[in-house]
């Protein structure tokens, strides 16, 4: 006997509905196809116009809101060049550098070459832009690792769309995931107006090298700020190599460059104590590649005898007049040290490098004040970062479970 066939549809559904869904190609729900093209850049009569011309750029990586075109071109060069004008509520799928980038304009647009768009849909757009992403996320990671670049546009239009035969079912789908789209957005928001908030306060709370009082201060205090090496405040000393003690079940952290660069989240143990940390200490990332993001990198030990320093990793303990937090905070990716790196061959930081770090420091009660401050603000930050990856997580749920 014939197996009956599978029901085409999700295995999340909204209340009321239960009828299969539809498969078809893209090709089939647009009315029309449009491609992309540059004007010429040497022909200034093109440009500083008017009209949106969006580039991949301009495309947010996970999310289908938030176009912000750079540039705009004249409504000459839409006539007399290979820019073409697209209809607002169109949709704009990036073809070659950055497949995966998929974004619902509403407003009228031109795009560059790297460009499919879609307009006329026959089933609601918003709806289609969330499917279509799914299905371009999933191709962009099958072309990592290999040399090719792009989709093209047949292979595109050739992909298949599965979508609710109901237009209703369609916008309950699609408003909620733009509901939380736009939470995602707000909460994103949050999150970069802390990071500038940090920004300010450390240039605002802190001095540079020709001065001796920063331009904001706590109450009551008033002293110059005095320039110290690091060798007259701090003990260094280096890691010891772990490589063949490392074990996933061990009880002790091994601290080495991954640990610090990720803030602790990639981790690596070992049950052999080989050069353990205190609480208080930073660990500092003394070598990496060229322009890489780890070295000068550093990582506040938050409890004694859990941590173990691997090779290629200061271990620097403030004397008792300095704050370790507030140490922490001048040293992480310093500008000083990141003088050392040519862009060419890999960097290694010396322990002479290291010692003669110079810097101004107020006296220890200040410094307290101003590490309570910026420890404040990163548990907030720390906070924020996880309502956002907490939405990112529930978003990817949603678009598992409420489409197939």
């Amino acid at each position: 006997m014939d197996k009956k066939p599978e029901k085409l549809v999700p295995e999340v559904r909204f209340k009321g509905f239960t009828d299969d869904w539809e498969q078809r190609k893209l090709s089939s729900i647009a009315h029309q196809t449009f491609g992309g093209g540059t004007p010429s850049k040497s022909n200034k009569q093109f440009w500083n116009g008017d009209f949106p011309w969006i580039q991949s750029s301009d495309l947010a990586e996970d999310t289908i809101r938030g176009v912000h075109p750079n540039k705009f071109i004249t409504q000459n060069a839409l006539q007399i060049s290979a820019a073409k004008k697209i209809p607002k509520n169109s949709i704009a799928i990036v073809s070659r550098v950055g497949v995966g980038k998929v974004a619902l304009i509403p407003f009228n647009y031109s795009t560059s070459q790297d460009f499919l768009s879609l307009s006329g849909l026959k089933i609601n757009s918003q709806f289609a832009t969330y499917s279509i992403h799914k299905i371009m996320k999933k191709t962009a990671s099958q072309l990592q690792g290999t040399s090719i670049k792009g989709i093209t546009k047949k292979d595109i239009l050739n992909k298949a769309i599965i979508f609710p035969i109901s237009g209703k079912e369609q916008v309950h789908i699609s408003s909620l995931l733009k509901y939380v789209d736009y939470i995602i957005s707000l909460q994103q928001r949050k999150l970069n107006q802390l990071k500038r908030l940090k920004r300010a306060m450390l240039q605002q709370l802190f001095v540079d090298k020709n001065c001796k009082q920063p331009i904001l201060r706590f109450k009551n205090f008033n002293d110059n700020w005095e320039e110290r090496k690091l060798s007259d405040i701090a003990n260094y000393r280096n890691g010891k190599a772990h490589e063949q003690y490392i074990d996933m079940n061990g009880i002790y952290t091994v601290v080495n460059s991954k640990f610090i660069s990720t803030n602790g989240k990639v981790k690596k143990f070992s049950n052999k104590p080989i050069e353990l940390l205190k609480k208080g200490e930073i660990a500092f990332v003394l070598s990496d590649v060229p322009n890489g993001k780890a070295l000068a990198k550093a990582y506040l030990i938050d409890s004694d005898n859990r941590y173990s320093l691997n090779q290629r990793i200061a271990g620097i303990t403030p004397s008792s007049d300095i704050n370790s937090y507030f140490l922490y905070i001048l040293m992480n990716r310093n500008r000083y040290f990141l003088k050392f790196d040519d862009g060419v061959g890999q960097t290694n930081l010396s322990k002479k490098d290291i010692e003669e770090f110079k810097e101004n420091y107020p006296l220890f009660d200040e410094q307290q004040k101003i590490a309570n401050l910026f420890s404040k603000i990163q548990i907030l930050i720390t906070l924020q970062q996880n309502k956002l990856t907490q939405l990112t997580t529930l978003k990817k749920y949603l678009l598992q479970k409420l489409f197939i």
